[in-house]
């Protein structure tokens, strides 16, 4: 073999390795969305283009408040059919009683947009405008909040309501070098690799956040949760057959992972008494299936609960409730 032909051929193999190890890289790298975020306490992540095809969420017709229509009418853009995927992050507020109550968001929204509307709706609903990176970021006033929102290209869109511009200037910093498969946050890097492959959904970091006003106990529905909410939690949807709810605690010790553990088998189990031979509708079996499937598992430090959600609970959770009189040509408009 010829001197050259043997370089060419060296080079190719290698350009084909360092190809094959880009892509290899971006699969295992967060979504971009999830990349952008600035820091913060918890991270919420959902891809919605495969609840749509299940679920058949863009096809179900949804009567809007006439605030959010006079959105839709000046931007044409539906949640239901346009947005694809979502990511947000949470920051906790010193302050829970302030405008912002107990957390703030920021927001990176991909999806189908129409830049030109959306810039003029925009323009007309912002209090004032400010230009940083080269983007022009829109301060809307919500509810004793500013809002602050900036297009970030044809099909992502990012958002923030925290009491100052840092996070979306952070938002715009990240999206310079958004190429970088591993770029993000600290919460991001640290805790990403414990999400397992091709979830559809996830969330990563206090996510208690949301469901604990004192930072104390976390409820829902009242009902107070054997789960600290200073503790970091995984959770994420998977499919495989069958919709895959994972949920993660990493608690400090080996003990406290066991508390976790036995406490919310205690819990499933009082849950499965109460709920045996009552379920009166389907939906009732719906839930009385999703509880029997949960089990609880503990693996050193951590305590990991894991249930199936069937697939008729989940299209009545995205599916909006009928109303009477309601004409589904007309919502649809």
């Amino acid at each position: 073999m010829h001197r050259r032909t043997r370089l060419t051929i060296s080079i190719v193999v290698i350009v084909l390795l360092l190809l094959a190890g880009a892509i290899y890289l971006r699969k295992k790298a967060p979504p971009e969305a999830a990349r952008l975020l600035p820091e913060s306490d918890g991270i919420l992540y959902a891809d919605l283009r495969p609840l749509r095809a299940a679920t058949h969420l863009d096809q179900h017709p949804v009567r809007h408040d006439p605030e959010y229509q006079k959105f839709i009418d000046a931007t044409g853009i539906e949640v239901e059919r346009d947005l694809d995927e979502v990511a947000f992050a949470l920051h906790r507020m010193d302050d829970p009683h302030g405008p912002n109550g107990p957390v703030a968001f920021s927001e990176v929204f991909v999806g189908h947009f129409d830049g030109r509307k959306l810039a003029q709706y925009l323009s007309s609903v912002a209090s004032s405008t400010e230009t940083y990176a080269g983007h022009t970021i829109y301060s809307v006033p919500n509810d004793g909040r500013t809002v602050r929102v900036t297009l970030l290209g044809y099909d992502m869109v990012a958002a923030s309501n925290t009491p100052s511009a840092e996070q979306i200037h952070s938002i715009l910093d990240r999206h310079r070098t958004a190429a970088l498969p591993f770029t993000g946050s600290s919460l991001l890097a640290a805790h990403y690799a414990d999400v397992p492959l091709l979830s559809l959904a996830w969330g990563l970091g206090q996510i208690g956040l949301p469901l604990s006003d004192d930072g104390s106990d976390m409820k829902v529905m009242g009902l107070s949760l054997p789960m600290t909410p200073q503790a970091t939690f995984v959770a994420s949807l998977g499919w495989a057959g069958k919709t895959r709810l994972r949920v993660e605690e990493i608690a400090p010790d080996e003990a406290a992972a066991k508390a976790a553990t036995d406490s919310m088998t205690n819990l499933l189990n009082l849950a499965r008494t109460l709920m045996n031979g009552n379920a009166n509708d389907s939906s009732e079996r719906d839930i009385q299936a999703l509880v029997n499937s949960a089990k609880m598992e503990q693996r050193k430090n951590r305590a990991i609960l894991t249930a199936t959600i069937p697939t008729d609970f989940l299209q009545r959770l995205v599916s909006p409730p009928a109303q009477p009189g309601a004409n589904p040509q007309n919502d649809q408009k």
